[in-house]
């Protein structure tokens, strides 16, 4: 099977073709760096994302932004987003605090990204 990405990894938005058969890479093509290879190597082996998103705080409206410590994996995003919208934080609140520690029971973080007094 033939997959056609296009890479992330810098701006030059290389156009990635792969051959796969089921979860094995017989072949990538179309990337002009070492980025680009390993962005289409992760890609179609394990794809993960930084997830962002709001958080509610005790005693406001206003929420808080957060994000992941590092990527996860594509298909725990919903999860993450389900089980941050369960949470509410107490301030004050200073950037990179963790507000939820091993997420969906992987090695990432959930942290704040803003203070808030």
């Amino acid at each position: 099977m033939i997959k056609e990405i296009t890479c992330i990894g810098c701006p030059m938005g290389c156009r990635i073709t792969a051959e796969v058969d089921g979860d094995k890479i017989i072949s990538i093509e179309g990337y002009t760096c070492n980025i680009g290879k390993k962005y289409a190597q992760e890609e179609l082996t394990l794809p993960t994302r930084m997830v962002t998103a709001l958080m509610k705080v005790y005693g406001t409206t206003q929420p808080l932004s957060v994000k992941t410590s590092q990527p996860i994996e594509k298909s725990k995003i919903f999860d993450c987003l389900e089980e941050i919208s369960r949470h509410t934080v107490m301030r004050p609140i200073h950037i990179g605090e963790v507000l939820i520690r091993n997420v969906c029971g992987t090695p990432v973080n959930i942290i704040a990204t803003k203070e808030l007094e």
